[in-house]
């Protein structure tokens, strides 16, 4: 960012933190009466349930978290790294839309399926990438991770839900990768979700907390089609909403 713009985004912040009334200490964590509401309503758990679940239709990578087995292990790793977490980058998609649960292409050989084959247990952490609006505060990003466990799908789901094309879409490159490849032994596995932790942005003005499972399961293909998440639409000055700052304050500092 060169100077010129540099001092423009800390004026715009600037004037527009200070023609704003910022929301009572007491809505931090509960929405404020109707009367008080304009600019500072909390999404409620549903609404947040139907945001991360068009993130989790709209993005294709995210984090694997595991834990390396205790017992005894023939691979050469440190000894001192047992019980210890892992979170790797893995591909995903949301090739299941009516369950939610997405759906993986295991590589048995990857870290990831070797411990939750030796017992561990599995998250999915994922977070919203938005395709335009900088700049942003990353820590107003919508964000969440999906505990679980690996189910493998049967041929017949696989043949019926027509897993491979789906997620190709997805992810081209991982053509090379399918099952009965040359290369390495995979399969396909969906994610049984149990537990949804959410974190929608900064506590003030976004949901945090468990979504029930329910909340998740729940949400149809309507809604999701329906959401519009921050960013993506054009122009960055639409991320302001999510900060309490007015689309008219930030206007007319653009102008002075």
């Amino acid at each position: 960012m060169g100077l010129r713009n540099t001092l423009l985004f800390i004026a715009t912040f600037g004037l527009a933190t200070s023609a704003l009334q910022l929301p009572s200490p007491a809505f931090l964590f509960a929405n404020p009466e109707p009367q008080h509401a304009t600019g500072f309503k909390i999404p409620t758990i549903h609404e947040s349930a139907v945001q991360a679940r068009r993130i989790l239709h709209l993005e294709t990578i995210g984090t694997l978290s595991t834990i390396f087995p205790t017992a005894h292990s023939t691979e050469n790793r440190p000894s001192d790294v047992s019980g210890t977490p892992i979170g790797l980058m893995d591909y995903f998609g949301d090739c299941e839309p009516g369950s939610g649960n997405p759906t993986i292409l295991a590589i048995s050989i990857a870290t990831s399926f070797k411990n939750v084959a030796a017992g561990s247990n599995i998250t999915l952490s994922l977070r919203w990438h938005a395709p335009y609006n900088r700049p942003y505060s990353a820590a107003a990003v919508p964000r969440f991770s999906l505990i679980g466990h690996l189910e493998e799908l049967s041929a017949e789901e696989v043949r019926e839900q027509n897993v491979a094309a789906c997620f190709v879409k997805y992810h081209p490159d991982a053509v090379s990768w399918l099952p009965g490849n040359r290369i390495h032994e995979s399969k396909w596995v969906r994610l049984v979700v149990e537990e949804v932790y959410w974190i929608g942005g900064f506590g003030d003005r976004a949901y945090i907390g468990w979504i029930p499972l329910n909340e998740w399961q729940n949400v149809t293909a309507e809604e999701i089609k329906d959401c519009k998440l921050p960013g993506e639409k054009t122009g960055w000055a639409s991320w302001i909403p999510h900060f309490g700052f007015g689309q008219g304050q930030v206007q007319e500092a653009i102008e002075l």
